[in-house]
């Protein structure tokens, strides 16, 4: 099989593209579903608590972005207790049917970090419920773990405060999440720009999640294009291997035989 043939797997759904991009922050619905597009996006996190999807008097998300084209991802964003974020779950799959879900439960509200402690037991009452949970968590291979042990679909560790822009800031703890994983791993929250999304590739992501980074661009259209090449290029730099670091030179003609 060739690298770029390889789906994205998530609860038993194929994905052709990695890079998952959220419905927030753009001047209107319009921009998003060109940027949506742009990124060659399949998935789309939608706050269910912020976006309309059943108001017909006002614009609704469904009519720029077709949920028969894109898969909508419910998510939690602005709970703070794991009752808020299983309520806002049930409610999104009586809009829509969805059980394949986006769960975080931040901790306050400067940092947005995650609360881990809601975040693990609201996800073991979603999944007991019937849910398809695609978890946002803090980078600690621990936690990761015990999220995956207790049955949710993908691990989502943060890169960054969401909304930051500031890029992996623990690498390492990243590359242990994604040794130890037998579910996918997606870095979710700071991405600030293309070379952001092509690092966490190339440690072995099995996508990236943005929303800030795209949406407050300059030009968020060509910003998410340039996202799309960043995470193929680095899926692709994975794959292939990169050569290995050295402390010295290492001459890229021999010198042997030189006349």
């Amino acid at each position: 099989m060739a690298w770029e043939d390889e789906k994205l797997i998530i609860a038993g759904r194929a994905f052709t593209s990695r890079l998952i991009v959220g419905t927030g922050k753009y001047e209107d619905y319009a921009e998003n579903a060109a940027a949506a597009e742009a990124a060659g996006a399949e998935i789309v996190t939608v706050a269910v608590r912020r976006v309309n999807l059943t108001d017909r008097d006002a614009p609704m998300l469904v009519d720029y972005i077709d949920p028969k084209k894109f898969t909508y991802l419910p998510n939690t964003a602005g709970c703070f207790t794991g009752e808020d974020a299983a309520r806002t779950l049930r409610l999104a799959r009586e809009a829509g049917g969805w059980d394949l879900v986006k769960l975080e439960v931040l901790g306050d509200e400067k940092t947005l970090y995650p609360n881990m402690t809601e975040t693990l037991r609201s996800a073991e009452l979603l999944i007991k419920e019937g849910f398809e949970v695609m978890v946002y968590c803090s980078d600690d291979p621990i936690m990761a773990k015990e999220l995956e042990d207790m049955g949710c679909c993908a691990i989502m560790p943060l890169a960054a405060p969401i909304g930051s822009g500031l890029g992996i800031q623990n690498p390492v703890n990243i590359r242990l999440i994604i040794e130890q994983a037998n579910v996918p791993v997606l870095v979710d929250a700071g991405v600030g720009t293309a070379s952001d999304a092509a690092i966490a590739m190339e440690l072995g992501c099995d996508g990236v999640l943005m929303n800030t980074a795209i949406a407050e661009a300059k030009n968020p259209i060509v910003m998410a294009e340039a996202m799309k090449n960043a995470v193929i290029a680095g899926r692709q730099a994975y794959v292939a291997g990169r050569m290995a670091k050295r402390l010295y030179a290492d001459p890229s003609s021999p010198l042997g035989g030189l006349i």
